[in-house]
């Protein structure tokens, strides 16, 4: 293959200089140059290994005389097999089977992703993703299928019941609701495609690992961003999730002095629910780590008879049947100025709009990637104006259609998990009474 013509790489412009000194250092030593060991000779000249060069040669004949390149692949453990984004797919997807009464299994969810998304993802990756968003596999005489868990399905109640109280008839809002949220954006956050020629192969030297981390935290209105709320800070650990580097006294000080005196009186703050968003209020119901006279203390305070004879495991199982739901410290810095806390339900992240805010803003740190930390600075505030007063209310005009559709298929639901209890009611009875020919023929 010839390269007259062609615009050369800077790693090819060095392999030349390089194969060029080499040759003149030859010519220097020695009237007589030796032919022998070439590839010896090709591994020196150009400063690689014997073996890389062999290595080369060998697909270079076996490509039939042309150039192949193959991309190194990342060390450690490959990625996750399913992107965030299937899950609401996935969700949608098994609930319109269940509404239409058709039986869902492991295989048809994966058909269906690679089908209609083009994403191809193990069964066993399918099962424990399914697991760990809140599904069942339920099992009953006449058929089996997926179906949410009973306190994923009341969380999400709850939550909608809320949201849709919310509302005027005109589809005006009584409080002002603000979606807060966090998340983080690495040094080396770029996109992986780029236009190249086949023959030359993709040149981008990215840099390996993932680099420093910024974490972000903000919040929305239909507006857009709250004035004064962003939070900017470098991480100190590189490895582990953005939650690692949160905790409740960075993330209080943030709500009480950077959110609270920019959102409207008597809003609604609706947040995820991160384990720092949910710290227990000190004077809250002990609990399992608390000891036993932390618990006696706790029955008396509340006025609750209690046994001198009674064992910790005793007084907690007291605790536990007479104690309130727990209260949430940042619940109560919230109600100190008239604020409401909505958490989303678990497994819902289509529910909450200022994740797409996120996307926006990583989307456009990753075009615009120098892997610099000052790039990635200075590139987060054109970042932050990709996401307008239009991109915020129509993402929330979007989600509240999602609730509307959540609320009445929930019902419908309801009737369809109803029918097939009642159904494997019968057919267990008839099972157990009258044999299994007859429960067969009567089904």
């Amino acid at each position: 293959m010839s390269f007259q013509g062609k615009q050369l790489s800077a790693e090819m412009i060095e392999l030349v200089v390089k194969l060029k000194n080499h040759h003149d250092e030859e010519r220097k030593t020695g009237k007589i140059i030796s032919t022998k060991d070439p590839t010896g000779r090709t591994a020196k000249a150009l400063g690689l290994g014997v073996v890389t060069v062999k290595r080369v040669m060998s697909r270079y004949a076996k490509s039939g005389g042309k150039v192949v390149v193959h991309i190194k692949q990342p060390s450690g453990r490959p990625p996750s097999g399913i992107c965030p984004s299937i899950q609401p797919i996935v969700r949608q997807f098994i609930r319109a089977e269940n509404l239409l009464g058709q039986r869902v299994s492991i295989e048809r969810v994966s058909k269906f992703l690679q089908s209609e998304h083009s994403v191809d993802v193990p069964k066993m990756t399918l099962w424990r993703a399914l697991n760990r968003w809140g599904f069942t596999h339920g099992e009953g005489r006449r058929r089996n299928s997926l179906k949410e868990h009973n306190r994923v399905i009341l969380a999400r109640r709850d939550y909608l019941r809320a949201k849709i109280a919310n509302r005027n008839s005109d589809g005006t809002l009584k409080r002002p609701e603000v979606y807060l949220d966090e998340t983080y954006v690495n040094k080396n956050h770029s996109c992986g495609f780029t236009w190249y020629f086949d023959e030359d192969g993709p040149l981008v030297n990215k840099p390996s690992g993932v680099g420093p981390r910024l974490i972000l935290v903000h919040a929305i209105t239909k507006d857009g961003w709250v004035d004064g709320a962003q939070l900017v800070f470098e991480a100190k650990k590189r490895t582990g999730d953005y939650h690692g580097q949160m905790n409740w006294d960075n993330f209080s000080r943030w709500f009480k002095f950077q959110l609270l005196p920019n959102i409207p009186a008597e809003s609604i703050v609706i947040l995820d629910n991160a384990k720092y968003h949910n710290v227990i209020a000190e004077d809250s119901f002990p609990s399992s780590s608390s000891s036993k006279e932390q618990l006696r203390l706790w029955l008396t305070r509340n006025g609750y008879p209690w046994r001198e004879d009674m064992l910790k495991s005793e007084l907690l199982e007291l605790c536990t049947r007479l104690a309130p739901a727990p209260e949430y410290r940042l619940d109560k810095l919230a109600a100190e100025h008239g604020i409401l806390i909505l958490r989303t339900p678990p497994y819902h992240p289509e529910l909450q709009p200022i994740e797409t805010c996120w996307a926006v803003v990583k989307n456009h740190v990753a075009d615009n990637c120098d892997f610099k930390m000052s790039g990635l600075r200075n590139n987060l505030p054109e970042a932050f104006n990709k996401v307008t007063s239009h991109t915020c209310s129509e993402i929330i005009a979007k989600i509240s259609k999602q609730e509307d559709k959540y609320w009445f298929e929930d019902e419908k639901l309801d009737e369809a998990y109803a029918i097939n209890a009642e159904e494997d009611c019968t057919g267990r009875c008839l099972f157990e009474n009258e044999g299994e020919d007859s429960c067969l023929d009567d089904l």
